[in-house]
C-alpha cells in the first residue's frame, strides 16, 4: 500500500472502543508491512520500483459548530463550521488506555463523529524495526535512505505544545500535543536514558537527584511486592522483580544517564515510577521532553536544595508555590516572564501529605515546612558568585535554590502535566552550615526514608483526584487546545 493521502478511505466508527481496536490493526498491518520490505531488502530480493511504504494510521473527530471551543477560530475570521481534529498515531497498544479514555471522554462532552484510517505520513524505518540495520553490510547501509523514510526532524517538534498552530486555517485542528513522528521519537531516546521499556512507566512520576531516594525506592517497592502490594518492581536494564522475590536477570551493568525504576500495583491502586535525573536542569529537561509523550498524570520533583533563609533548618521541607527561573535552558520556547501557576490539588496533596508521614501538628507545621520561592540555577558553583546575585535573590524572596525544580515545573506548564515541588533542605551555605560528609551522613539517614514516603503518600492522594477527573487543571490550557490531555 502506497503513503496516502490524509481522510482517504477513513472508515466512521461506532465507538471509542471499535476505532482504538482499528488503529490497532492498521497499525500492526503496516509494520509487518514495512518488516516485510525490509526482510527483501536485506536478503537483496526488493524489486526494483518497489516503493511501497508504511504509513502511520490516523484518528480523525469531527465536532458540530455549535460545540466547538476554538477562541483562535474566530479571532481568525473565519466562519464557524464543524470542527475537525485529527492526529497521526504510534503504537496503539502501548496507549489504549489513554486512547480509550480520551475519546470516552469527547464523546460524552460533545456529539462526535470519530473516523479511522491511514494518514499521508510514512513510519520511518528506525521507528519500525529497532537497530534495523545492525546486520546490513556497509554498502545496504549507505543506500537505506533510498529506499525507506528516515525521521522528518522539520516535522517532529513541539510546535503543537508551543502554539505555533492555533492560526494555521488549512488544517484540521490538533487532536493531540504529539504527532505520531514527535512519540516516536521519545519512546526510543526513554530507552536510552532510562533503560527501561515505555510501557514499564508509570502514569505517577517522582524525579529525584540523589541515588539515596533510589536505595530506598527499591527498598520500599521489595516490602510492597513482599506483603503482596505490589505485582512488579521493575529496574534499569528490563530487570523484573515479582512476588516470589526473584530478579528476572543480574543488576544492569554499565547504569544508563538517568535511570528510571517502576512500581507496579495490582487494580485500583497507583502505579509509581522513580527517575533519578541526576544533577542539572539540562537533564531535568532532556527527560521531561520525553517522558510527556506518555501523557503521565502527575509529576514531582522531591530532592534536597539549599535553603537561603536563616530561620531554616538541615532537614526542614521546602514546599515551591513559585520559581525563579535562572537555569535558562527553556528560555527559548517558554520565556521566563510567563508565570508558572501552582496546581492547587498538588499543593494540598502535598501539604496534607508531610502532616500525615512527619505526625507533626498542624500548629506547628509552619517551622518545618516552608513556602516560597525556589531558585533553579544552572551554576552549581552559584555561592562563588554571590555577590552578584544577592540583589536578585533578595528581590524574589527565594527560601531554597537547586538546580533542577523550576525546569521540571516549566516543561509540566509547557506539556500540560500537573507538577509540584517538594525538596528537603541539606545545608545552607549562606549561613556557614555547608554540606560537610560527616554532617551529610548524618542528614541522609534520618530525612530520605521519611522524603520518599511523603512523595509515595502524595501520590496516593493525587491518584483519588486524578479518578474524580479533578487533577487535570484548566490554568494549564490554552486557548485553540487540543482535545486530548
Amino acid at each position: 500500500m502506497t503513503a496516502s493521502s490524509p481522510r482517504q478511505s477513513l472508515t466512521l466508527c461506532d465507538s471509542p472502543a471499535e476505532a482504538v481496536a482499528l488503529l490497532e490493526k492498521l497499525y500492526r498491518e503496516q509494520i509487518d508491512l514495512i518488516s516485510s520490505r525490509f526482510a527483501r531488502y536485506a536478503a537483496g530480493d526488493l524489486e526494483v520500483g518497489d516503493s511501497t511504504q508504511g504509513v502511520y494510521p490516523t484518528v480523525s473527530v469531527e465536532i458540530p459548530a455549535d460545540q466547538a471551543t476554538e477562541t483562535s477560530n474566530v479571532a481568525s475570521g473565519r466562519i464557524s463550521d464543524i470542527s475537525r481534529y485529527s492526529t497521526t498515531i504510534t503504537q496503539p497498544k502501548l496507549y489504549r488506555r489513554y486512547l480509550l479514555d480520551q475519546l470516552e471522554r469527547i464523546t460524552r462532552v460533545f456529539t462526535t463523529k470519530i473516523h479511522v484510517g491511514l494518514s499521508g505520513t510514512p513510519i520511518p524505518l528506525a521507528f519500525a524495526i529497532e537497530n534495523a540495520a545492525g546486520d546490513l553490510d556497509r554498502r545496504q547501509k549507505d543506500a537505506l535512505p533510498h529506499h525507506f523514510h528516515t525521521p522528518n526532524l522539520i516535522n517532529t517538534n513541539d510546535e503543537i505544545v508551543d502554539g505555533g498552530q492555533i492560526f494555521l486555517t488549512d488544517a484540521d485542528n490538533a487532536l493531540s500535543l504529539f504527532t505520531a513522528e514527535r512519540v516516536d521519537y521519545s519512546l526510543h531516546r526513554i530507552r536510552h536514558y532510562c533503560a527501561t521499556e515505555p510501557d514499564h512507566f508509570q502514569p505517577f512520576i517522582l524525579f529525584t537527584n540523589y541515588q539515596r531516594y533510589v536505595d530506598e525506592f527499591i527498598e520500599f517497592g521489595l516490602e510492597e511486592l513482599k506483603s503482596g502490594k505490589a505485582e512488579m518492581l521493575v529496574e534499569p536494564g528490563n530487570r523484573i522483580t515479582r512476588r516470589d522475590g526473584e530478579p528476572s536477570r543480574p543488576t544492569i551493568a554499565k547504569p544508563p544517564q538517568m535511570p528510571a525504576y517502576h512500581l507496579i500495583r495490582g487494580e485500583g491502586q497507583p502505579g509509581v515510577t522513580l527517575v533519578n535525573i541526576g544533577v542539572g536542569p539540562s537533564n531535568a529537561k532532556t527527560i521531561t521532553d520525553h517522558l510527556a509523550v506518555l501523557r503521565p498524570h502527575v509529576w514531582l520533583m522531591i530532592g534536597h536544595c539549599g535553603a537561603l533563609r536563616r530561620t531554616q533548618r538541615l532537614g526542614d521541607y521546602v514546599l515551591a508555590h513559585a520559581y525563579l527561573r535562572d537555569d535558562n535552558v527553556l528560555d527559548d520556547v517558554l520565556p521566563p516572564t510567563i508565570p508558572l501557576p501552582t496546581i492547587a490539588e498538588v499543593q494540598l496533596a502535598l501539604t496534607r501529605a508531610v502532616q500525615d508521614e512527619t505526625g507533626i501538628d498542624h500548629s506547628q507545621l509552619k517551622q518545618h515546612l516552608r513556602t516560597g520561592t525556589v531558585v533553579t540555577t544552572g551554576d552549581r558553583n552559584w555561592e562563588l558568585r554571590f555577590s552578584q546575585i544577592a540583589k536578585r535573590l533578595n528581590q524574589s524572596r527565594a527560601i531554597a535554590i537547586d538546580m533542577e525544580s523550576a525546569t521540571v515545573a516549566a516543561n509540566g506548564y509547557r506539556y500540560r502535566v500537573p507538577y509540584g515541588t517538594l525538596l528537603c533542605a541539606s545545608d545552607k551555605p549562606l549561613h556557614g552550615e555547608i554540606k560537610l560528609p560527616g554532617m551529610a551522613d548524618a542528614f541522609y539517614q534520618e530525612r530520605v526514608g521519611q522524603h520518599l514516603a511523603i512523595g509515595l503518600r502524595t501520590i496516593d492522594l493525587l491518584a483519588k483526584e486524578a479518578d474524580a477527573g479533578t487533577l487535570h487543571s484548566r490554568k494549564l490550557r490554552s486557548f485553540g487546545e487540543p482535545l486530548f490531555r
